[in-house]
């Protein structure tokens, strides 16, 4: 009998329970998670601060979903090392647990700049985790000035979740622009439009030289006071379970397309992984959801032994803020097409005769037929472009495109 470990408990790994289960019945599956919950969906912590959800309907599975497939899970703990030659990983509190085959899916943590001073600040903050959130929650009350350093997708849902309790937030960082790693210069300042009528200040295009208890000394000679300090910059992935063993690793860990690392029986999925980005052709992070449980899910069905592979991934982004959408997806290369209204931006990128990225703000739009084009690179010429530049449409595919693009989905 097969003994299987998996590292982290977030998406990645209930993506490999299930890839595991759906090829070996038998094995014993132990996960060890450094978190004291089970299985949750990281995106909801914000509307956990706004009060439009709780832990229950937060979690990414079922209550039973660890006993039904006969998973071991050890709370708490966290895996310092591998030995590799003789397969075991070792935890936090001295414990050794053995495999035949592991998983890493140890995720993500937050990246916190050598702030002068930062140690002084005895409310700071990060907001990655549903303890995070929880912290916050109880931190902060009606009159808190909020400060957050970054102004990316985790500092931004920080801000909305903690309007609801607040109104006294501004949000700092470093470039001119909001969202600046998905969002053009237009469409940013659409969006940082709407968030400024929704009560967030901003100082863009500045950085924190110092901080000092509850000041942040700006490098523009500003000053702001604040209460609770969120730190928002940004993250890295968690690599050293594997990068001290010599395995191979870039910015995140490099895999094949069947989730195997240069390791043999260590395999890694989701957010500490890289991958081909088939849009651009780089090899890159693309922390998403649903990769992360389509990585876990291979490696887990070849962890058993099975046979899949995981190709065809694309960087895709979607944030609601305030009720304004913004979607994106692919990379903005080559020609673009774009339709500006006052509350609304719509671009697409096309180059060699393919879809290669598009951004959606405000628009009201089908963004997985564009997903879709881009993802199973579409020729361009295959398709009626001049309806889809006006709408995501299955119209704009003959009967014959459709049925193979879109099976059951017309």
């Amino acid at each position: 009998m097969k003994r299987y470990v998996i590292v982290g408990n977030g998406t990645a790994a209930a993506g490999a329970i299930e890839g595991i289960r759906d090829t070996d019945k038998e094995g014993s599956i132990t996960v060890i998670s450094e978190e004291m919950h089970p299985v949750y969906s990281r995106p909801l912590i914000s509307y956990l601060l706004e009060g439009k959800t709780d832990e229950e309907r937060m979690s990414y599975r079922d209550r039973d979903f660890y006993d039904r497939n006969g998973c071991s899970v050890i709370y708490g703990k966290k895996a310092t090392g591998i030995r590799d030659d003789i397969r075991e990983v070792y935890l936090s509190d001295g414990t050794v647990v053995p495999y035949d085959e592991l998983l890493i899916a140890t995720g993500s943590s937050p990246f916190v700049p050598p702030f002068k001073g930062l140690d002084t600040v005895e409310e700071r903050y990060s907001f990655m985790t549903l303890d995070d959130a929880l912290d916050l929650r109880e931190a902060v009350k009606e009159d808190t000035r909020v400060f957050i350093v970054g102004g990316g997708l985790i500092g931004l849902k920080c801000a909305e979740g903690l309007s609801s309790i607040t109104k006294d937030i501004t949000v700092t960082d470093l470039q001119e622009n909001i969202l600046s790693s998905i969002l053009d210069t237009a469409s940013s300042k659409l969006m940082q439009n709407h968030l400024e009528e929704n009560g967030i200040t901003f100082l863009l295009g500045d950085s924190a030289e110092r901080f000092e208890v509850d000041k942040a000394y700006m490098r523009t000679g500003k000053t702001v006071e604040f209460d609770v300090l969120v730190l928002a910059v940004g993250v890295r992935p968690n690599i050293s379970l594997i990068k001290d063993i010599g395995g191979e690793t870039g910015r995140a860990i490099t895999v094949n397309c069947r989730m195997e690392t240069s390791v043999p029986h260590i395999y890694a999925a989701g957010d500490c992984t890289e991958t081909k980005d088939v849009s651009s052709g780089t090899v890159k992070v693309m922390a998403l959801m649903p990769n992360a449980y389509m990585e876990g899910h291979t490696a887990g069905v070849n962890m058993a032994g099975g046979s899949s592979k995981f190709q065809g991934a694309i960087p895709m982004n979607s944030i609601g803020l305030f009720g304004l959408h913004a979607m994106t997806a692919g990379s903005y290369e080559g020609e673009a097409f774009e339709e500006v209204k006052e509350k609304s931006i719509k671009r697409l990128f096309t180059k060699d005769g393919l879809l290669k990225g598009f951004i959606l703000v405000g628009a009201d739009e089908r963004a997985g037929i564009y997903t879709r084009m881009i993802r199973e690179r579409i020729p361009l010429e295959t398709v009626d472009f001049e309806m889809l530049k006006r709408t995501a449409s299955t119209a704009a595919f003959g009967e014959k495109s459709r049925r193979r693009v879109f099976g059951g989905l017309i």
